[in-house]
Parts: structure tokens; sequence; C-alpha cells
């Protein structure tokens, strides 16, 4: 079930706790955990309903500007029922804590156990070291450069890296990815250490603000939130790709910390 960016906002802060969907059948149930961008997303409930049934309060619960507002946002694809789905913020992604959780010897040789397998099962042979190497050399760099580099088509490079990101080794950006220091403790048993750059210390920009908008704040050298927070909001505003949506998510992932823009 894919959600818009300013929905994901809304469940986790709790002012969205619905979706309505145009389905043939369900795609998805009660009890469905989804991993998104802000975290975890539970479904808590899935009942198909008549267009003809809903009200300005449902439409205010989905985030939907009006009633006709979301009706129109429903207009496609008509010939399908429309789904209303019930939503509440589950917390942090649990790929977060593993990410930071460094494992020992034996636990590593689980873990390469596994891409082994991993390994053994592509048609294109082995790919797991390979990605986590050039991640490694390469962090924040977008994913079609990294397939490029590799010969690789983009869609399935992003789709392997999805499968080292399930088992912690990886963290998507806004822009590419880098290792979870599992996965540098995981490269560099087989490799041997590395020298890394030292990783920035703050809370990495959300992602739901947009490559546009991380593209412009690395520009001036804005990497964090704590970076963001000594910017007015107006200075923002002022750079190429930096909107107004953007600006109101990083306002939003900033007051979670505590933080605002300067004055």
């Amino acid at each position: 079930m894919m959600m818009r960016p300013a929905e994901l906002e809304g469940v986790r802060a709790g002012t969205i706790d619905l979706a309505f969907r145009r389905w043939d059948r369900p795609r998805v149930k009660v009890g469905t955990r989804l991993r998104t961008a802000v975290g975890v997303v539970e479904v808590t409930s899935v009942e198909e309903v008549a267009l003809s049934r809903l009200r300005a309060e449902d439409a205010r619960r989905a985030g939907a500007a009006s009633l006709n507002a979301l009706k129109d946002a429903l207009a496609a694809r008509a010939d399908r029922p429309v789904f209303r789905v019930g939503l509440r913020y589950g917390g942090t992604d649990p790929r977060e804590t593993l990410r930071a959780a460094i494992p020992g010897t034996a636990e590593i040789v689980t873990i390469l156990a596994g891409l082994d397998r991993l390994d053994a099962a592509s048609p294109i042979g082995p790919w797991t070291r390979t990605t986590l190497r050039i991640i490694d050399r390469n962090p924040e760099v977008r994913a079609p450069d990294l397939a490029a580099e590799l010969g690789r088509e983009t869609p399935d490079f992003k789709k392997d890296v999805r499968k080292l990101k399930e088992r912690g080794l990886t963290e998507s950006l806004a822009i590419g990815y880098r290792l979870s220091p599992r996965g540098e403790a995981v490269l560099d048993h087989v490799d041997g250490p590395r020298e890394r750059a030292p990783r920035r210390a703050g809370t990495a920009l959300p992602r739901t603000i947009g490559a546009p908008a991380t593209r412009a704040l690395r520009a001036v050298d804005v990497h964090t939130l704590e970076a963001v927070s000594g910017w007015t909001r107006a200075d923002l505003a002022a750079l190429h790709g930096v909107g107004p949506i953007a600006l109101d998510r990083l306002e939003a992932a900033m007051s979670e910390l505590g933080l605002g823009y300067a004055t």
C-alpha cells in the first residue's frame, strides 16, 4: 500500500487515521505492519464502502482538504470499489535498532551464510559483497549511478539493496545509501577494516523532504536537522528546490527534537 509523504507524516502525528483506496480487492489486511519512511504504520481495519456513504469527517481523518477533494481523489478507476483502511502509527522501524547492533564473530558468520544463500539464488551470480562495497565507497550517491557502475538495471539493483536493508546492513538516505554500523562490521570482517569518513553528528534529514530539497540543502552544507535549525525558514525558502512542503516537513521533524527555524 503506497502512501504519500503527507499521509505518513499525518499518521505519525496522529492527525490521520484513515486512508481510502480504489482496489479490485483488499491489498492489505488487519494487522499488516507497513514499514515506511516515518516508521511502522499498522492497519487496524479494512472494509469496502460506498462512495456515497463518505462524510466530511472521513475526509478530515484521511487528511483531505474537503469531502469533495476526497471524492475527486477517488474519481480515477471508478469501476473499482472503494476501501476504507484504518491506520495508526506503530513506532520506529525495528530495522533501525538492528542497524545499530554490532554483531560478534559468531553472528557475523551467520549473517555471511545468509548472504551466501542470496548469492546462490541470484540469476546474476554473487552480488552481496560487491553491493556492500560500492555503497561503502560511495555513501549518499544516487542508486542509478551505483547501478550503472555495476552494469545493472536500477530497479533490480534497488531490489537487492532492500534485501541487505532487511538484514540491517544498509540505510536508505534521502539520496542514496550508506552502510549501517552493522554492515560496516560485516564488511570489515570480510575485507579487513578500512578508514571511513566520520559519520556526521546529528539527526539526518528526513527522506520525506524529497531529493530536490535534499540536494539544495547539501549544496549549502546542511546535512542534519540540527544544521537546518541554524537557518531561518525564509532563507531556506530562497534555495532552489526547497519548497513549502519540504519546509513544513523539516519543521515537523525538528519539532520532535525540540528544535525550530532560527528567527
